[in-house]
């Protein structure tokens, strides 16, 4: 039987979760709201002919966000044949406010109450009967995240595809007469099978749906007419009207369904009363990243990828591989291309894979208990004062995995100028890639105890410079005015989930794979060519001409960099080639590393790393290519998001001006107090750039006064 079934529901409600255990997807499943930005569809994994959509999350069908747009459009639109509404049974009053407006599209409707065990384990009792008989659906109780009776969602749903249902009229006697009226009074709604939602559109003045009605003047008039007479019987307008109605018809299904259990704080109430405590919340934030960072770069990952880039990349692969080509005769550049440049390029990306699995381990960790959505609460308070939104740190935060998705989910953003500064300071936090130069110089140059402070330094910078950019921004006429207010709901936390936890982890692993099998790939072995070649066109080995092409590049540029500390080639070239992909700056230097650059006694790249950086410029290099632009991906992606050339070109200008003066900064003022060295003219421009920038965050906006005096003569 092939039927196309729509899952709707609240933020957190595990709607996504269920279209995980129900199509076998791996769609990114995460505990705030905003991951789900578009629809996304898959095939029933027992039953290819059942396609599934899992719509956005949203908490009513008026379009008031994009992803409410987006939810209603398809359900008027496309026609599914079965609704599956997943409620939150341990939040089942709020919930069924959307499940009040999906019954009145008149689709047929399978109600799915989610997170039954949370309910169990509060001691509460659903009489799913009585709910069943109330609405008119049948109702079905699973567990999403236990995998618990969700093979029955289908089967029900199975059931009731085809069905005519019709509309159970959920408001009193008073207002179900005013929208017969309304339904009469539209000749288009007589036959249609929408009628009641359309009557409903109406009464509540819906911009969208009236246009789409295409009603006559006639029947506009009359339709005023009766939704003037109403408002005043009520003493209120349309929508307020429905919504009330909506509630009243609520609390008493809930009052004849819903025995509660013991009366108290929940134990996430308890948590919370620390974790999002006014005080405490952001110690222990800090206290959490510190030490995630800590032991993923530093206890865990350190000793492994120090394994994996001597021995597994250096000794077993690149020692046999090599004696393997030299023992075949192969031509001595072949050798050099798959051992330095192949192996050694694409070795030293994957070398920090242990690194980068442990972070996604913890991060994976933190989302599937429901701490990361505290995170997003805690920091709105924060971010406010600065001209952000809560909803700002949500992309940032996805960031922390790829700076792509991150960008994308921006679109949750309604007001434009926070959606856009948004969009420029997403990249600034870690991801993944640029975890890998965070790992390389803290097993080089910051290797041992006293380099414990440089990673979790690295992730909190990137904190600090959205921060910064917010307020020098919002200073400026672009992006001035309140930030959009942030509503958001704070799941239970709960156990995490191993398979759960493990799939989000092997996602971020494999695209980082696959990456490293592509686009570094190809990156490494250009870079080896460019490295070999000199400018004359011949193999550096045979030509009188020892200059490489890429070492020609590397200092024609090297000046630029000078007074960020890292004017050598090699380092210029590793931040170019960062451009396209941030793990490209790894592969380059381990490409660079494997052509005798380095002693016998070094180790590759990390070794390569500790001859060409000081700590102070480690930690330069670290930031620029951390705040900078981000990869050819992530500037596709933002410049789909701008959806304008001048604005994809001014968040390009900015984060490389921004990237430019931070690392100035944290080089000319580190090598001055840190490494003893005499100020220079650099120096210099580095306090100018410092004192123009904290001029250019607490500023008081001009343009102030020009609206006042706009809006005043406006008022006159």
């Amino acid at each position: 039987m092939s039927i196309t079934i729509a899952l709707a529901g609240n933020p957190n409600c595990g709607k996504s979760t269920l279209f995980n255990a129900l199509t076998g997807s791996n769609q990114y499943v995460g505990n705030w709201p905003g991951v789900t930005v578009e629809k996304k569809g898959g095939a029933y994994k027992k039953d290819k002919e059942v396609k599934i959509t899992d719509l956005p999350g949203i908490y009513s069908l008026s379009p008031y966000t994009l992803e409410e747009v987006v939810s209603r459009e398809y359900l008027i639109n496309e026609k599914p044949d079965v609704i599956v509404d997943v409620v939150d049974a341990s939040n089942i009053e709020r919930n069924l406010y959307l499940t009040t407006q999906l019954s009145e599209i008149g689709i047929p409707m399978v109600i799915v109450l989610n997170m039954m065990d949370v309910v169990e384990k509060n001691g509460d009792k659903i009489n799913t009967d009585k709910l069943s008989q109330e609405f008119g659906y049948p109702v079905v109780e699973i567990s999403a995240l236990r995998g618990k009776n969700i093979d029955k969602v289908i089967e029900v749903a199975k059931q009731v595809a085809g069905r005519k249902h019709e509309v159970v009229k959920t408001f009193d006697e008073k207002l179900e007469k005013v929208l017969s009226d309304i339904e009469a009074s539209a000749a288009c709604l007589l036959n249609s099978e929408y009628k009641r939602w359309y009557a409903v559109k109406l009464f509540e003045k819906d911009k969208k749906a009236t246009e789409k009605l295409e009603l006559s003047s006639v029947e506009r008039s009359n339709i005023d007419e009766i939704i003037a007479k109403a408002e005043a019987d009520f003493d209120d307008d349309g929508e307020g009207i429905i919504t009330d109605a909506r509630y009243t018809y609520i609390t008493d299904v809930v009052d004849k369904t819903v025995v509660k259990g013991r009366i108290g704080l929940t134990a996430s109430d308890k948590i919370d009363k620390y974790v999002t405590n006014r005080v405490l919340a952001l110690p222990i934030f800090a206290g959490l990243m510190f030490l995630i960072y800590y032991v993923a770069v530093t206890v865990v990952g350190g000793p492994v990828t120090d394994w994996v880039n001597d021995v597994f990349f250096g000794e077993i692969i690149g020692g046999n591989v090599g004696s393997m080509l030299e023992g075949a005769g192969v031509a001595p550049w072949v050798n050099s291309l798959v051992v330095d440049g192949i192996i050694g390029g694409v070795g030293a990306v994957l070398g920090f894979l242990p690194i980068i699995a442990t972070l996604y381990l913890f991060m994976a960790i933190l989302e599937d208990i429901g701490y990361m959505s505290r995170i997003a609460f805690i920091l709105d308070r924060i971010f406010r004062k600065f001209g952000l939104s809560g909803k700002s740190f949500i992309p940032i935060l996805i960031g922390t995995g790829c700076s792509v998705p991150g960008i994308m989910a921006t679109r949750t953003i309604e007001n434009d100028n926070d959606r856009r500064m948004t969009i420029m300071v997403a990249s600034f936090m870690p991801c993944g890639a640029k975890t890998e130069i965070i790992a390389l110089f803290a097993a080089s140059i910051f290797a041992g105890s006293k380099g414990w402070w440089f990673a979790p330094v690295c992730y909190f910078s990137g904190i600090m410079a959205v921060i910064i950019s917010g307020l020098m921004l919002k200073k400026t006429k672009q992006f001035a005015g309140d930030p959009a207010p942030f509503v958001m709901e704070l799941p239970e936390y709960h156990r995490p989930l191993v398979t759960n936890v493990l799939r989000t982890v092997w996602d971020r692993v494999k695209a980082f794979i696959v990456k490293a099998g592509t686009i570094i790939l190809v990156a490494t072995v250009v870079i080896w060519f460019l490295e070999n070649i000199s400018t004359s066109f011949e193999f550096v080995e045979f030509s009188e001409d020892s200059h490489s092409i890429l070492e020609a590049i590397g200092r024609t540029f090297a000046p630029i960099f000078s007074p960020l500390g890292f004017g050598n080639w090699a380092a210029t070239v590793a931040t170019a080639t960062g451009l396209v992909a941030k793990e490209v700056v790894v592969g380059t230097l381990g490409v660079v590393a494997g052509l005798g650059e380095v002693g016998a006694d070094d180790a590759g790249v990390i070794g390569y790393a500790a001859t060409i950086f000081t700590s102070v410029s480690a930690l330069s290099f670290m930031l620029f290519n951390q705040l900078c632009v981000p990869c050819f991906a992530a500037v596709g992606a933002l410049r789909e998001e701008m959806n304008s050339a001048k604005w994809t070109w001014f968040a390009i200008a900015y984060q490389l001006c921004f990237a430019y003066a931070i690392a100035l900064m944290v080089y000319q003022f580190g090598n001055v107090l840190v490494m003893g060295a005499a100020p220079t003219i650099w120096t210099g421009v580095a306090v100018v750039v410092l004192v123009a920038m904290i001029y250019a965050m607490f500023r008081k906006p001009k343009f102030d006064k020009v609206e006042a005096k706009r809006a005043v003569s406006e008022n006159n």
